[in-house]
Formats: C-alpha cells, sequence, structure tokens
C-alpha cells in the first residue's frame, strides 16, 4: 500500500474531522431520517467534504456512505469507498465526545485501509493491511485476554447472564468501541443486531491489524461492499476468547439476527 495513499486518506478524515469539531456544540438543524435514527446537518457537510477528498484519491472507487442514496453500481467496482461521516451521532448531538469520522477503503469486499478521526478525543486512529495499526502514530496491541470471564466489555449495563463480565466506558461510536478493542481498553465488544458495514468497516480493521479477531455476531467472516450492505452484528475480541464469547452468545445471536418480516 503506498504511503502517499494512505496519507491522502487519513488528511481527508482529518479535515472531516475538523469540519465536525468546528460545528460541534453550535446551533445546527437536526432531525431523524427513521424512529431512532438521528442525523444533522454537519453528517450532510462532512459527507460532501469526504466525497470530494476522497473520489479525488481514486475516482475509480465506488461509493458507500451512511448518508448518501445508495446505488447498485458500486457493487461492480474492485474497491469502494466506505464512509460515515459521524459515527456516533447520538454523542454528537448531545455535546459528548464518544462520535468519530469513520473511511475505510474496500479491496475484493475486504478492507485495506481504515482510518477513525475522533477529533473530541483528540484521536486518529489507522489500520492498514498487512502494516498494523496506531493511534496516534503509537502502535497498538490488542487485548491479550486467555478467559471470557473477567473480560473488559463497553457497556452501559450488562444482564445477569453475564455477570462473570466487567463493564467498561462506552462511547456511542461502535466504530470507537470496536477500536477499544485494538488499544486493549476492552476485551471484546459485541453486538446483536442488524448494522451498516460503513458503521465498522474501518474499525474491523484496524482491530484486527492490532491482533484482534472481527467477525460477525454469528462467528462468520464479514464481506464488505455486499447487497445490501448489511453485517449482522459484530464480534470484535482478544483472539483467545473468541470462540467462547461466540458461543456464550449463540443462541441469543440466532434468535436476534431473524429479520422481522
Amino acid at each position: 500500500m503506498p504511503d502517499d495513499l494512505v496519507e491522502a486518506i487519513a488528511a481527508a478524515a482529518a479535515e472531516a474531522g475538523k469540519l465536525a469539531l468546528d460545528s460541534w456544540e453550535t446551533d445546527f438543524r437536526r432531525w431523524e431520517k427513521a424512529a431512532g435514527s438521528p442525523v444533522c446537518d454537519v453528517d450532510l457537510a462532512v459527507d460532501e467534504l469526504l466525497k470530494q477528498r476522497l473520489k479525488a484519491i481514486d475516482p475509480s472507487a465506488g461509493w458507500l456512505s451512511e448518508e448518501t442514496a445508495d446505488t447498485v453500481e458500486r457493487l461492480g467496482n474492485k474497491r469502494v469507498w466506505v464512509v460515515d461521516p459521524i459515527d456516533g451521532t447520538r454523542d454528537y448531538l448531545r455535546g459528548r465526545s464518544g462520535w468519530c469520522v469513520s473511511v475505510a477503503l474496500v479491496e475484493d469486499q475486504v478492507p485495506i485501509v481504515g482510518v477513525l478521526d475522533a477529533p473530541a478525543r483528540g484521536e486518529h486512529w489507522r489500520g492498514v493491511a498487512g502494516r498494523g495499526a496506531t493511534r496516534n502514530g503509537v502502535p497498538l496491541q490488542a487485548s491479550m485476554r486467555l478467559e471470557l470471564p473477567g473480560s473488559r466489555v463497553p457497556a452501559d449495563t450488562l444482564p445477569k447472564i453475564d455477570e462473570d463480565l466487567i463493564a467498561v466506558p462506552r462511547a456511542n461510536s461502535i466504530a470507537l468501541r470496536i477500536a477499544m478493542i485494538a488499544a486493549d481498553e476492552a476485551d471484546l465488544c459485541a453486538s446483536l443486531r442488524w448494522g451498516n458495514e460503513w458503521d465498522i468497516a474501518a474499525a474491523a480493521l484496524i482491530a484486527e491489524q492490532a491482533g484482534a479477531v472481527v467477525t460477525d455476531a454469528l462467528g462468520l467472516p464479514i464481506r464488505y461492499n455486499s447487497d445490501p450492505a448489511e453485517t449482522f452484528g459484530v464480534m470484535a475480541s482478544a483472539p483467545a476468547i473468541h470462540t467462547a464469547a461466540v458461543a456464550r452468545l449463540a443462541e441469543r445471536a440466532a434468535a436476534a439476527s431473524v429479520k422481522p418480516r
């Protein structure tokens, strides 16, 4: 992966992060795209900036973003930009720091560059396939926990059935929660609901390049630039506990994986 490509992607994410930070805690328009799905003017402005910058870096790559109407054209592209302009919009709207700009470059359905820019936290995360992951330039090593009991999980509360796990403070951004595994600030991050590829693509690569294991909630590999760009949950963890985590959550995951008709 050419260094200048990685630096250009990182620069675009940082510019987008600055735009979001400059507008943070100001008076901007906000609404719900659907029940429980907030969005604001800043989401759209960041999306447009990223589209301009990233398309200039690789015009041939397709485009998949939370704030852009999806089209089938991207499915025919070898490469695709997978973007969440502001992941953790609820924290952004509440004036909390648990949000970030998420940018991934996917090739043949696998992320090859992932960047998270979290300016409210002063954090810039990068992952490059085959070259490791960093936060603010410092190499990351994921959690090496050996046993599931006692594992740190980003969560407000944990169900009684998981009382042998330890809840640690969580950001609203799922990308930042996955990144906690990369930074050895948590041992397991699990989501048991249908979600979108743009939420996790960059963070999954960062965690994997730091040595973590990342799958969907059923323990299956995640392929990106799919149709309809959805994945059933995510399971990111220290390598030694991943199988046990999948097994523990298997019944709950199977029940949650059935989409309502």
